[in-house]
């Protein structure tokens, strides 16, 4: 038996794999790109067989496909979706611009699949009937970027948060010195620490929400340019109506689908909010190393688990690796939204010609974010110790709760107090009550350090 078989496309004769489902443009495909070994991530895939099957069941809802062709379909689409002959999509996402290379790879692997059930369709007359690469291929980026985003960024972030909150309940009277540029300053709870990163989350996960609400709105319908031709009037509001029963999402038809393939402003904006996702597990990552180091010549606040030895010539050295892996994953995702908002400058005229790498690369942000939360939850937040000792000590010490007597003394005054201390490295109470004229209860109150926590003036 031959290892090929001759396929054909208006090129003309290619030879393709004897088993493989795809046909000749995908082959084509292979054949010119093989640039990363990268294919496009399986939710992309995921992606185009749902905007395939809902296209299906709009144009047979119309009259322009029988019913055999669109259950044909249909099924090939529901197979698809759920991971079967993910092997048949092996086309690099370093592709053409418009990513018809991956349309026609799944509309080839559809009619490959719909013929194995004893049903003939055309991969380009049937499968992509009322559709184009230009409108299919962005409008994926849209459905596999909110699918993603919803079923595992969101839930991601949430856990997060709540483990947050677990642990700033337990804190919320553990005072520590709090730091401005690095150097002591007025004490803080761990609890108000922990809170802020919590509140950026929740934050950052609004801006994320409000991002993927924009990309609900959809160019299908716009075919080759955005005007729509050879799709019927109809097609746009139908399709919709098929993808948001079929994927539970209620995705919206674009008003001017013009807009939603000459550019791509939606998914660059959902990029930039991806980023600020990374830049807050960033400033969590960096706190928590901070906090952890040590433990004899650092902060040593915390304890954070021990995961693994750090040191393959200096026995019984522990490294923050969590921490460190996502602040990693978070340069990468901020590399990749560079990538993205440079991709979004390639809108030339009617189309954007970097299509399938934004689309590529929005999945991998999402997967990077969504492990890392993931990880940064519950192997550094959930675990992590108290080193009380080291925290009340390093408050009691702190000449810069003398700040607390500038309404009392001065600033002036209160200043020389703490030059002194620093200087003599007595406590600063003892100093204080040599040379500010107040009593000790009374220092005592103006300089409690949980008090100051709290703010206002005693």
């Amino acid at each position: 038996m031959s290892e090929f078989r001759t396929e054909k496309d208006s090129l003309g004769e290619v030879n393709v794999p004897a088993d493989a489902l795809w046909g000749a443009q995908t082959q084509r495909a292979i054949d010119n790109f093989p640039v990363s070994g990268q294919p496009m991530p399986s939710a992309f895939i995921a992606a185009v067989a749902r905007i395939k099957q809902a296209a299906a069941e709009a144009n047979a809802s119309l009259g322009y496909l029988d019913n055999e062709k669109r259950d044909a379909i249909v099924e090939a689409c529901e197979q698809l979706v759920n991971g079967e002959y993910a092997d048949q999509f092996p086309v690099d996402r370093y592709q053409t611009g418009s990513g018809t290379s991956t349309n026609m790879n799944v509309n080839e692997v559809i009619a490959a699949v719909a013929a194995r059930a004893g049903v003939e369709v055309n991969a380009n007359d049937h499968v992509n009937m009322s559709q184009s690469s230009n409108d299919v291929i962005p409008t994926a980026i849209h459905v596999s970027a909110v699918t993603t985003v919803q079923t595992r960024l969101l839930p991601a972030l949430s856990h997060l948060c709540g483990m947050i909150y677990e642990r700033e309940a337990l804190f919320s009277e553990q005072v520590k010195t709090g730091r401005t540029h690095l150097m002591d300053a007025m004490p803080v709870t761990l609890g108000q620490e922990l809170r802020t990163w919590r509140e950026q989350l929740l934050a950052t996960e609004k801006r994320v929400e409000a991002a993927v609400d924009d990309l609900m709105s959809l160019p299908q319908g716009g075919t080759a340019v955005g005007t729509g031709v050879n799709a019927p009037d109809e097609f746009a509001g139908q399709f919709v109506k098929f993808l948001a029963t079929d994927t539970g999402y209620h995705f919206r038809s674009l008003e001017h689908k013009f807009v939603g393939q000459s550019a791509i402003d939606s998914p660059v904006a959902l990029s930039a909010q991806l980023r600020g996702v990374a830049i807050v597990l960033t400033k969590i990552a960096n706190d928590l190393r901070w906090m952890n180091s040590g433990p004899i010549h650092g902060l040593a606040e915390i304890s954070l688990p021990a995961l693994q030895p750090g040191s393959s010539i200096m026995p019984g050295k522990v490294n923050p690796v969590i921490p460190e892996s996502v602040a990693m994953a978070s340069a990468q995702v901020m590399g990749l939204d560079t990538t993205v908002a440079l991709a979004g400058q390639s809108g030339n005229f009617q189309l954007n010609v970097m299509l399938p790498l934004v689309g590529a690369n929005l999945l991998d942000m999402v997967d990077l974010l969504s492990n890392a939360s993931s990880i940064l939850a519950n192997k550094a937040i959930k675990g992590f110790s108290v080193n009380e000792d080291n925290l009340n000590a390093g408050v009691g010490r702190n000449p810069v709760l003398v700040t607390a007597l500038n309404p009392e003394i001065g600033y002036a005054l209160a200043a020389d107090i703490a030059k002194e201390a620093y200087r003599t490295g007595r406590p600063v109470i003892d100093v204080a009550e040599e040379r500010s004229g107040l009593d000790r209860p009374r220092l005592e109150a103006l300089m409690d350090p949980l008090k100051l926590t709290r703010g206002g003036v005693s």
